[in-house]
Formats: C-alpha cells, structure tokens, sequence
C-alpha cells in the first residue's frame, strides 16, 4: 500500500511537467531522420534565443504525417523540401530549377492548404553520384557527363528506386546517354558508403548533404546537365501561426541564409559520424557561433 502511494505522488509530481509549455507556444515539428531532428532544433532554438516560446514534437514520421499534424494544427511549422512538397505533396512534376520549384510550392501551398513557406535556404538535399578520389582520377571524373561513357567499366551501389524512377538512373540515360553500369548492386543507404570504402562498388546515389560525404573525403559528381529536382529546405507555417507571431518570419528567414550545403554536411556527420552528439548540442555550438542562441 505504501508503494501505491509513492507511485501516485510520483505521477502527480510529474503531471504538470506535460502541460508546462505556455499554451501560446510555437510548436515545432520534424520528421524522423537525422537531418530534419537538426533542422527541427535549429529552428526552436533559434525562436527561444528571439524570445518565443517553443514545444518541440519531432521525430513525427514520414512526409505525409508531419504534413498531416500541420493540417490538423497539431504543430505550426517544421522543415520541408521543395522537391518533397512538389513530387510527394502536390503530386506535380519535379523541377530542376530552383527558384520555379520554390515559386510552385509556395504558392500552392498556399491555395490548397492555407500554408506559408517562409525563404528557402541554399543547401539543397538533391539525389548525386559520388565516388572516391582514387576512382574520380584513375577515370577523370568530374561531371556528370564524364560519368556517362565509362559506365559501363564500373560498378554502381543504389538503392531499388533509384533504378526506376524518372529522375534516377532512367533520366540519367535520356538526359546523359550512356550510363549502362558493369553491374549495379543493391544496397541498403546505410551501408553504401562502406562499400565504396571496402572496393564493392564504384559509385554510389548520395544525397549531396550526407555527412559522410566530407567525413569520407569523396567527389560528388557535378550535374551539368541539372536533371536532379531541387531540394531546398525551408520552414512551412500555418498561416494562423504566422498572423499570431509575425517575429517568427524573419527570425527564420535569417537562419535559413546560414544553412549552406557545407554547414548541413558538418552538422550530420556530428551526429552520425564518431562523435555521436545529440541533435540539439550540434545545432547550439552553430548558432552561438552565429549569434543566435
């Protein structure tokens, strides 16, 4: 009995821990990779170091269900893609080119669902190929186009979709020519970079902000041609959060313009790579850096 009632102070000690954020707070979400728990903390700190309040709901899942808790003003903002918002949310075609991929979203989010994207940053998470540097010389491989005719002598690791998809290996051999690989082998993208590492394979599809790409000191392969979508990160609001606290705005605005391919390749590979820290310890040291936490 004695022990019942501990545990019952217990829980009533901790229950207004659950509800101690003000109920004004911005409530900022994220989905559930590496990246966006950065991006996501990057923006709270960046509103509580301008004096807002923030609730922090990240690690929600997919596209659809962070659009879908956003819709159901469940949370009132969190990092999205152009090239995501675009393809898997608007269902229209991908755009190479950045400003008019940026100019569709933000206006169709805005006719469909009522939703603001604040400026998009310079990084851009697009699909590339890349290779070690031993490879790129042995091949003089610089672009996308060099790429293309000596295919066939190497070996390319990808994930299945990058096999069928229209700005995948298809779009490569309409865009590029060529492109017909020794042989492709399947990997998980977890692994792909060990792989090349270890010799398995030649070449592999990045994303051009992986951390692994500096930690690992390989070329990323230019794409002359622009066939991969862009991908630029920005904050998407809800209107009605952006009426109540129009601070929000360009407090974000100005952290967006920091956020540079180097800077997002630096911040993942803290948190994937040797050091292990956690999301929100990468994203403060950058900030102090930078004035704004």
């Amino acid at each position: 009995m004695q022990l019942t009632r501990v545990r019952l102070l217990q829980l009533l000690a901790a229950a207004p821990l659950a509800s101690c954020a003000p109920r004004d707070a911005l409530r900022v979400g994220s989905k559930n990779f590496t990246e966006e728990l950065v991006l996501g903390e990057l923006y709270a700190q960046t509103l509580e170091h301008a004096g807002l309040s923030v609730t922090r709901r990240f690690d929600l899942g997919t596209t659809d269900i962070a659009m879908a808790a956003l819709q159901r003003n469940e949370i009132d903002l969190y990092p999205e893609y152009t090239g995501t918002a675009l393809v898997n949310v608007l269902h229209l075609p991908p755009q190479s080119d950045p400003q008019k991929s940026y100019a569709i979203v933000k206006s169709e989010y805005a006719k469909r669902f009522g939703l603001t994207w604040l400026a998009p940053a310079p990084m851009n998470d697009t699909q590339a190929l890349a290779t070690t540097r031993d490879v790129a010389g042995r091949y003089a491989l610089g672009t996308l186009s060099d790429l293309a005719p000596k295919a066939s002598e190497l070996r390319l690791g990808a994930v299945p979709e990058f096999l069928k998809r229209a700005d995948g290996l298809p779009g490569l051999q309409r865009a590029y020519g060529g492109f017909r690989f020794k042989a492709v082998r399947i990997l998980d993208n977890g692994l792909k970079y060990a792989a090349l590492e270890h010799g398995d394979v030649d070449v592999v599809v990045a994303f051009s902000t992986e951390g692994q790409l500096k930690a690992e000191n390989l070329i990323v392969l230019e794409d002359n041609k622009h066939l991969f979508p862009a991908y630029h990160v920005a904050p998407v609001v809800r209107d009605a959060a952006l009426t109540a606290k129009p601070a929000l705005a360009p407090v974000l605005d100005r952290l967006s313009a920091l956020l540079t391919n180097d800077v997002m390749q630096d911040l993942n590979l803290q948190v994937e790579g040797s050091q292990k820290r956690e999301p929100a310890d990468a994203a403060r040291d950058f900030l102090k850096q930078h004035g704004l936490a």
